[in-house]
């Protein structure tokens, strides 16, 4: 069976990252380039997404050697969106010390004729407007997955719970989860969101790994245990984007299929934080993730 075709719309970006340990500048990040370059390695992906005439040809290079579709990508007069972020000794815990929005702040999504036959869709983490805006691009998407953020909860309340009705899932981490619902369980912030609209939401919770619910489905997945943290970026949109990858190669939203996917978003997200932007991803094959899919299968029976 052929893999569906993934539109991803979101963020790309530079990011100047800090840690204990060691320091990069302009490395290339956002979200939808982590997603699109995990997703890549299970189904064809198709960015939706804006860069300034600083984004790098090498980066671009890259995406099209992954069959990264770049024809709704825009490239705009002016700087690429920024972001600068400092990682304390508890990974977990990052400070924003900059945010330069540049071109991305005047970002109005446009999706190409041959994108709107895609089946498959992940909203990355903008505004609920504009992630509606694409809804309403695409024809029949048979499976619409969205990410959101704390800001947008916060902000754009209204238009976030119009956009949960139509979504099937949605991946968030826990303190998202905690704030949407306005419960501090997970279980029950899990329940309050599916009344909302999405049949399943993928709870994100770092270091701990991630717990999948439905009406009548619950199913955690650990992180995958390392002795070196390199750089947490784009975890949270590394791990979507093998569960996204996934799903749309099955072509199914099956209990059995997002459980599977979970574990393929887990396996790349532990690979990613290795080094510092999608760096250890550009080296990865599939043989690479197929053994550390063995690795994680060994470690969770009993």
């Amino acid at each position: 069976m052929n893999a569906s075709r993934i539109v991803v719309v979101g963020s790309l970006a530079f990011d100047n990252v800090e840690t204990p340990r060691a320091k990069v500048d302009l490395a290339v990040g956002g979200a939808a380039s982590y997603f699109a370059v995990a997703a890549s390695f299970f189904a064809p992906v198709a960015i939706v997404g804006v860069v300034g005439r600083d984004f790098p040809a090498s980066a671009l290079e890259f995406f099209r050697a992954r069959g990264i579709d770049l024809e709704g990508l825009q490239i705009a007069d002016g700087q690429t969106f920024r972001w600068s972020g400092r990682y304390h000794e508890n990974m977990n815990v990052r400070d924003t010390l900059d945010l330069q929005l540049n071109v991305f702040a005047d970002f109005t999504p446009q999706l190409p004729a041959s994108y709107r036959q895609a089946e498959v869709c992940f909203l990355a983490n903008i505004d609920p407007a504009l992630q509606l805006r694409v809804l309403s691009d695409l024809h029949r998407p048979r499976l619409v997955a969205a990410d959101t953020m704390n800001y947008w909860i916060e902000n754009a309340h209204s238009k976030l719970i119009e956009l949960l009705r139509r979504v099937e899932l949605l991946v968030i981490n826990d303190q998202e989860a905690y704030q949407l619902s306005g419960h501090d369980n997970i279980v029950k912030a899990a329940r309050a969101i599916i009344a909302m609209g999405p049949r399943h939401v993928v709870i994100k919770r770092g270091e701990y790994g991630a717990i999948h619910f439905s009406s009548d489905s619950v199913f955690a997945v650990p992180a995958y245990p390392l002795e070196e943290v390199v750089d947490p970026t784009g975890a949270g949109d590394t791990f979507a984007g093998g569960l996204m990858g996934w799903l749309a190669k099955q072509g199914n939203l099956t209990i059995a299929a997002i459980r599977q996917g979970m574990v393929y978003g887990s396996v790349l997200a532990s690979m990613v934080v290795e080094d510092f932007s999608f760096n250890r991803l550009r080296e990865l094959d599939q043989e690479g993730i197929d053994k550390r899919y063995r690795q994680f299968v060994a470690l969770t029976q009993f």
